[in-house]
C-alpha cells in the first residue's frame, strides 16, 4: 500500500491532466474556422463524462484553479440557452487567457542581458 501523500499526489496529477485535456479539446474546437456550436456542445458533454470519472481534488496554483473555473464556465454556458456567437467569444477569450497564464509562468531568459547594463561609457 502506498503512503497517503503519494496517493494524494497521484490523484491531483490525474485530475489536473483530465482538466487540461478537457480545456485543450475545448480550445481546439473554439479556434477552428468552421466552428459549430451544436458540435461543440455535444463534444463538451462527452468530455465532461470522462472528466467526471476522475475524483475532484483541491487545487492551489492559479493556473489549475483557472482550469477548473473554465470547465465550470463551459458547463454553465452549455447548460443555458444563449446566443452561440456571444458564448463563442466569451469562451475563446477565456481560453486565450488561460493559455497566457500558463505561458507567463515559464521563465524566459533575456537575450541581450549585457546590453541592458551598457550605458554608453
Amino acid at each position: 500500500m502506498k503512503p497517503f501523500h503519494i496517493q494524494e499526489k497521484e490523484q491531483r496529477v490525474k485530475y489536473v491532466r483530465a482538466l487540461e485535456r478537457f480545456v485543450k479539446s475545448a480550445a481546439a474546437l473554439l479556434k477552428r474556422e468552421d466552428f459549430d456550436y451544436a458540435l461543440f456542445v455535444v463534444r463538451m458533454q462527452k468530455n465532461y463524462t470522462v472528466l467526471s470519472k476522475v475524483p475532484c481534488v483541491g487545487l492551489d496554483s492559479p493556473y489549475t484553479r483557472a482550469l477548473e473555473e473554465y470547465v465550470n464556465l463551459i458547463l454553465g454556458t452549455i447548460g443555458k440557452e444563449s446566443e452561440p456567437e456571444a458564448a463563442w467569444e466569451l469562451l475563446l477569450k477565456e481560453a486565450n487567457a488561460i493559455q497566457k497564464l500558463k505561458t507567463s509562468s515559464s521563465y524566459k531568459k533575456s537575450k541581450h542581458r549585457s546590453a541592458m547594463y551598457n550605458d554608453g561609457y
